[in-house]
């Protein structure tokens, strides 16, 4: 028994000691930036970091490119309908009517019901108007009270189209670039300024409408993103994603993740997105300097893209590996050894009865 637990703890000295050998190469054979205490090695940082802004020196973004999946809101300043235009369901009319009964006047906003009729309430009814123009509407409503009232005079405009509700809201920008407005088609508004997706969205509509005009604004800024990336010691690496504002800094992308954990490091860089293959642009972050001193010269402004890295604590990293390796077999031995216990127990005298005169166990 003795030797059996002796021989357990040498094997598990022993793949201890190749663990460390393992992941001391290993650490050389991951292409990844050499840590030290200090920070990142200064030769694998790209130069012109001093340029970059950061808390106490930020800049602007540049104009916003509309990208899937951004939502634009659209407000309508000046729809009219190419004459000549047929008033259809839900279309919203002005009528005005002058000579009614005193207890039912005829005056204000009314929305054509399905079926293309308006409805003026008793003692009047309804008008079937669908389909027909502003002024087939106003003769078509005078013949009808003309049967109740004495000479009614009829006024009659059109106050809001359908297609309006259609068009002013909150669009969201499809995966193929484009933004539907209902019965007026798709306009393709991906990779323009908000200026430019404006020009696109009047020139789309002027094809059904005379002289659109419309407002539009990023209602959700979805498509600029940066993320956040905790190395795991070994239990597996988190990223985390967050929209950018245009007035993050490393201190804000950390706050939202709750802060650093147990098995982080406080070596943090922004590896940021670079088309050169080959180069990285890698900005070193102190962190102790940031938080305990409000040292601002690394506390970097985010810009879309960025990746913010948070190393593994080294120890609890090589903790973690030697005990995924290590498991295993104590399993096994330890299995071994219950086998042998339990082999020993019912062998001998215990097998045989001996020492008990009864027969029992």
């Amino acid at each position: 028994m003795l030797r059996i637990e002796k021989s357990v703890r040498i094997w598990t000295l022993g793949f201890c000691v190749l663990m460390i050998f393992g992941l001391a190469a290993g650490c050389h054979s991951v292409p990844r930036p050499q840590v030290s205490s200090s920070g990142l090695d200064p030769a694998i940082v790209a130069a012109g970091i001093g340029d970059m802004p950061r808390e106490l020196w930020k800049t602007t973004m540049p104009a916003y490119r509309i990208e899937p999946p951004d939502i634009l809101t659209i407000e309508a300043i000046q729809l009219v309908p190419r004459p000549p235009y047929r008033l259809r369901t839900l279309d919203v009319v002005n009528v005005q009517v002058i000579g009614t009964l005193p207890e039912a006047p005829i005056s204000g906003l009314y929305t054509i019901e399905p079926g293309g009729v308006i409805s003026f309430g008793p003692p009047y009814g309804g008008v079937q108007i669908g389909g027909m123009t502003v002024e087939e509407a106003r003769i078509a409503i005078t013949q009808h009270l003309s049967s109740i009232l004495r000479e009614p005079q009829v006024s009659v405009s059109l106050a809001e189209m359908a297609a309006q509700q259609q068009i002013s809201g909150e669009h969201l920008v499809a995966p193929d670039g484009t933004i539907t407005l209902g019965s007026y088609g798709q306009v393709y508004v991906a990779g323009m300024t908000v200026f430019e997706a404006k020009q696109a969205i009047e020139v789309h509509l002027a094809q059904f409408l005379e002289n659109p005009e419309v407002a539009v604004t990023v209602f959700a800024y979805n498509s600029k993103v940066y993320y956040v990336i905790t190395e795991g010691a070994g239990l597996g690496d988190r990223v985390y994603r967050f929209p950018v504002t245009g007035n993050e800094t490393i201190l804000d992308a950390i706050s939202n993740i709750g802060g650093l954990e147990e098995i982080s490091s406080k070596c943090i860089w922004i590896a940021r997105p670079t088309d050169r293959p080959g180069e990285a642009l890698l900005l070193p972050v102190d962190w102790k300097a940031i938080t305990a001193a409000g040292y601002a010269g690394t506390n970097y402004q985010i810009l879309p893209g960025d990746r913010i890295f948070i190393a593994e604590n080294r120890l609890v990293a090589l903790d973690t590996g030697i005990a995924k390796l290590v498991a295993p077999f104590e399993r096994v031995m330890g299995f071994s050894l219950l086998g042998v216990g339990t082999a020993t127990r019912f062998s001998g005298k215990v097998l045989q009865g001996g020492g008990n005169p009864r027969g029992y166990f």
